[in-house]
C-alpha cells in the first residue's frame, strides 16, 4: 500500500497552507482567541465557498466536492500546522460524517448543503460529566411526546457547542428500540437549550456546556443501532484528528530545528551539540512514524477497510503521544523563551494536550485496540 499522497492531494495541501499563511497568521490566531465566537465567520464562509474545504467529503448532489477522508486529512494536517481557530473538526468532520453515515436522506438534503458552504456550523454533542466516549457515558434522555422528541439533561465538552447552528445530540431513548441510543438533530436556537462556553486549556479550540430542558429535536434515522452510528463517526473523527496532530507535531519540530540553527551558546549553534541533535532526531522519528500511522488510517477510512476501528485506535494513540512529545521538546529546545506567553510554543503544547484527550486518551484507545483485535481473533476462530 502506498502511504504517500497523490500529486492532487499534495497540491491541495500546498494551496491550503498558502491560504492559511495569508489569512491565519499567529497574530490572527491570538486575536480570535480573545473573541466571543473564537473564529472568523467571514473567513469560514470563504473557506467553504472559495476553497470548498468544508464540503470536501460531501457528495456533489449535496453541494460538496465528492472527495473523501484522505483529502479531509490533508486539510486537517495543514490546519494543525497553522493552529487555525475554526470549527472544522466539529462541523466538517463530526457533524458532516454523522449525516453521511446515517440513513436519513431528508436530513442530509436539509443540512449538508449549508454545512458544505460554510453557511451552517454543526457539531456532535456526546460527552457528559463522566467525560466518557462510550455508550455508558450517555445519560441525557429523549422522550417522545405527541409524535415529536424532547431532550432533557446536559452535555459537556461539546466542540464549538456555544456557536453551532446545528447540534447533533446523542441521547438515551429508553424506548427499547435498537440499543436505546439515538442521535437527534437540535437547532442551535431551540427553545429550552442553554449554551455556555467552558474555560479550557486550549483557547484555539472552543468547548461548551449545553443544558437541555424539554428541547424539541428530530431523531435521525440509522441503518442499525444508534451507538453503531456514533462509533463509526468517532473512529473517523479520531483518524482526522490524528492527521491534525501530525500537523501540530510537524510544525513544532520545524520550530525547534529553526531555533537550534540560530540560537548560539558558547560561540556555536545549539543545534551542533550532540544532546540537541539526539533530541531532535528522536522527535523526527516520532513525527514521521505518526505521519505513516495517520496516512494508513486515512486510507483505511477511504477504502471502508474492515480493520478501520482497530487502525483508528492505533493512529489516535500513537499520534497523540507523538504530538505531545514534539511540542514538549520544542519548548525544551527554546529554553526560557519557550515558556513565555509571547512565544507560540505554548499554544502548540496546549493544542497537543487537549487533542490527546479528545475522543479518548491513548490509554483508552490502546485498551480499545486490544479489545477490537481480540474480537477479531475470536471471530476468526469461530469462522475456522
Amino acid at each position: 500500500m502506498d502511504f504517500a499522497f497523490s500529486e492532487e492531494q499534495e497540491e491541495l495541501g500546498r494551496t491550503v497552507r498558502a491560504f492559511l499563511a495569508a489569512t491565519s497568521p499567529e497574530t490572527e490566531t491570538r486575536r480570535l482567541m480573545e473573541t466571543p465566537e473564537g473564529f472568523d465567520r467571514a473567513l469560514w464562509l470563504r473557506m467553504g465557498t472559495e476553497l470548498g474545504l468544508q464540503g470536501l467529503a460531501v457528495p456533489e448532489e449535496y453541494g460538496g466536492a465528492g472527495c473523501g477522508p484522505v483529502e479531509v486529512g490533508v486539510v486537517m494536517e495543514e490546519m494543525g500546522r497553522a493552529l487555525l481557530c475554526a470549527p472544522y473538526l466539529s462541523s466538517a468532520v463530526l457533524a458532516t460524517t454523522t449525516l453521511l453515515r446515517c440513513a436519513d436522506v431528508e436530513a442530509r438534503k436539509r443540512l449538508l448543503p449549508g454545512l458544505a458552504s460554510g453557511e451552517l456550523v454543526g457539531t456532535l454533542a456526546l460527552t457528559e460529566d463522566s467525560a466518557r466516549w462510550d455508550a455508558a457515558g450517555v445519560r441525557l434522555t429523549a422522550r417522545e411526546s405527541n409524535g415529536s422528541w424532547l431532550l432533557t439533561g446536559h452535555k459537556m465538552f461539546v466542540l464549538d457547542g456555544a456557536t453551532a447552528d446545528v447540534v447533533l445530540t446523542v441521547a438515551r431513548t429508553g424506548d427499547g428500540i435498537d440499543d436505546g441510543i439515538g442521535v437527534f438533530c437540535v437547532e442551535g436556537d431551540a427553545t429550552g437549550l442553554t449554551r455556555a462556553p467552558l474555560p479550557t486549556m486550549d483557547p484555539t479550540r472552543r468547548q461548551a456546556r449545553l443544558d437541555y430542558q424539554d428541547v424539541p429535536a428530530t431523531r435521525l434515522r440509522t441503518h442499525g443501532n444508534g451507538w453503531d452510528l456514533v462509533s463509526e463517526v468517532l473512529d473517523r473523527a479520531a483518524v482526522a484528528l490524528a492527521a491534525e496532530q501530525v500537523g501540530v507535531a510537524s510544525r513544532a519540530l520545524d520550530m525547534a530545528v529553526e531555533y537550534a540553527k540560530v540560537r548560539h551558546q558558547f560561540g556555536r549553534p545549539i543545534g551542533s551539540f550532540q544532546a540537541v541533535k539526539h533530541l531532535l532526531a528522536d522527535v523526527l522519528l516520532e513525527v514521521e512514524s505518526a505521519r505513516a500511522a495517520a496516512h494508513y488510517a486515512l486510507l483505511a477510512s477511504e477504502n471502508e477497510d474492515p480493520e478501520l476501528p482497530a487502525v483508528a485506535s492505533l493512529a489516535k494513540a500513537f499520534c497523540s503521544d507523538a504530538c505531545v512529545q514534539a511540542t514538549q521538546e520544542n519548548i525544551q529546545v527554546h529554553g526560557g523563551i519557550g515558556f513565555t506567553w509571547e512565544h507560540p510554543a505554548h499554544l502548540y503544547l496546549k493544542r497537543a494536550k487537549t487533542s490527546q484527550l479528545l475522543f479518548g486518551d491513548p490509554a483508552y484507545h490502546r485498551e480499545l485496540l486490544a479489545r477490537r483485535i481480540g474480537m477479531e481473533m475470536e471471530q476468526d476462530k469461530g469462522a475456522a
